[in-house]
């Protein structure tokens, strides 16, 4: 292999809607993007957040903050059944296509923990290695605005970075990638390659992708989902919204952005697609002869950061013998 292969990765973004709050069909969707994604000689494929089974819209359309309503309790206890629960095997299907193919994969989920009891959900980023295994699950730091009525603030323990290629790949859940300490625990790691995944809209990624990648001075995938009312399912408790909801709630926007903060790929809107890109490594090295904001222009005798990476749970257990 020539230095120049060995520098370069081919990535994809799968800009797909779900099968919405519908966690078996939606992931059969994504074990579909696998495969398809490998016949075009992607390395790395990733998917926008909260994607499997999908987000929450419902709350902004449906008086979510009502205290007690049974309407929202019955769209809560569907969106717990159809949430991903890793230790139940849910993601089997798609870490047997990532070995079988061979292909390192980042995926956003609804995942019910079952160490935090199995009765809430948190936004969380699963990174999936080539060989099939998860190396990391990130639960979203903090909500955004309505979202806290679904979902639990997560923990530091995802905030980690792992190789893929020439690359070291880390990801932040939405406006996660707004929070510089948050950003700055990646950069510590190596990360050259970040992925903030949106549940979907331009407004989201037009105007902080470029940004991104030039203060990092690494190569940005934003990628998003799309979500419209006809990816409501018919019988699904969350219908309700329909009423009151605009066409579209979510119009993708995927993109990538350069380590000199310019567009390889720009947002791409309103349509499925799996966008592909060959990534450089040498870019990023060239880039970082004059900012490499973890190396020689940091100041860690004068500014640093501690991160907190333990699982968070409520209670640790003791047996005592005899």
């Amino acid at each position: 292999m020539s230095t120049v292969d060995r520098d370069q990765l081919t990535v994809g973004l799968a800009q797909i809607a779900p099968v919405w709050l519908e966690r078996t069909a939606t992931l059969q969707k994504v074990v579909d993007c696998c495969v398809t994604a490998a016949k075009r000689g992607c390395g790395f494929l990733a998917f926008g957040e909260a994607l499997a089974p999908g987000y929450p819209f419902w709350i902004e359309h449906t008086d979510g903050a009502r205290f007690e309503s049974g309407l929202q309790k019955e769209i809560h206890a569907h969106y717990l059944d159809q949430a991903v629960q890793i230790e139940a095997g849910h993601l089997e299907p798609v870490t047997n296509v990532a070995k079988e193919l061979g292909l390192a994969v980042m995926l956003g989920i609804i995942e019910r923990p079952a160490d935090r009891g199995g009765h809430s959900v948190y936004c969380s980023r699963v990174h999936i290695g080539s060989d099939g295994t998860i190396a990391s699950v990130h639960r979203k730091l903090m909500p955004t605005y309505e979202e806290r009525l679904s979902w639990a603030p997560g923990d530091g323990n995802g905030l980690q970075v792992h190789p893929v290629g020439p690359f070291h790949v880390g990801g932040l859940n939405c406006w996660e990638n707004w929070m510089p300490l948050s950003r700055a625990a990646l950069y510590a790691q190596g990360e050259d390659l970040h992925v903030a995944l949106w549940p979907g809209n331009l407004r989201n990624t037009e105007g902080t992708t470029r940004f991104l990648a030039r203060e990092g001075r690494s190569y940005v995938l934003s990628v998003s989902g799309l979500m419209r009312k006809t990816d409501v399912p018919q019988g699904s408790p969350a219908r309700a919204m329909l009423e009151r909801c605009p066409d579209v709630l979510a119009n993708g926007g995927s993109c990538v952005a350069g380590p000199d903060g310019e567009w390889i790929v720009a947002p791409v809107t309103d349509i499925e697609d799996l966008i592909v890109a060959t990534l450089d490594q040498r870019m990023v090295r060239r880039e970082r002869q004059n900012f490499d904001q973890a190396g020689h222009y940091s100041r860690p005798d004068v500014t640093r950061l501690v991160v907190n990476r333990q699982r968070q749970t409520i209670a640790s257990f003791s047996e005592q013998a005899g």
